[in-house]
């Protein structure tokens, strides 16, 4: 009945030893990318091509051509989507944003060509993301949304539930109509 000398502080106390959360990434992120890079490849080749048969190819419309694909593919590069417990990160080609899921102050869903999902937390950093990323990553989702409501908790998040149920709405939607079609039911 002595005390051990190797017991954990939350051994003592009690406390189950929780494991360190991981992070979890946009499980389509590679995938997006191959096809950004195919779609910028396809371009260039066929550009080539036609301006190979037509006796035009020069090297001032090959850098042309090469400029177009690059553009291309900097408009078609998807964002990678990393989170953790307490941020969330937001890679492009130039510039990565992060912000803290856990201090969240807004959260509003952008309508229009595309629709996005703007975060915003209390250190006025902010976070613009595809709503389709968290419907395809449930672990994505699921790190968000008890961040969130651990921001609504402590009283930071001030305007988003709605936005948050919109999107949770979704994703369950999208969910429920995946496993009926698995399963045949549709």
């Amino acid at each position: 009945m002595g005390h051990r000398s190797d017991a954990r502080d939350d051994d003592v106390i009690g406390e189950p030893t929780r494991a360190p959360q991981e992070t979890a990434s946009d499980r389509r992120w590679a995938r997006d990318l191959r096809d950004s890079v195919r779609c910028a490849a396809g371009l260039l080749g066929l550009l080539f091509l036609i301006d190979w048969g037509a006796g035009t190819l020069t090297s001032g419309r090959a850098t042309l051509w090469l400029a177009l694909a690059v553009l291309l593919f900097a408009v078609l590069c998807p964002t990678r989507v990393s989170v953790g417990e307490g941020w969330l990160a937001s890679r492009r080609l130039l510039r990565t944003r992060r912000l803290r899921t856990d201090l969240l102050v807004s959260v509003r869903c952008l309508d229009g060509v595309a629709q996005r999902l703007l975060l915003q937390d209390a250190f006025g950093e902010r976070v613009e993301i595809d709503p389709q990323v968290l419907v395809n990553n449930p672990d994505l989702w699921h790190r968000l949304h008890e961040d969130a409501h651990r921001s609504l908790a402590r009283g930071t998040l001030l305007c988003g539930s709605t936005a948050l149920q919109r999107v949770s709405r979704r994703i369950d939607r999208e969910n429920a109509a995946t496993v009926f079609k698995v399963s045949e039911l549709d």
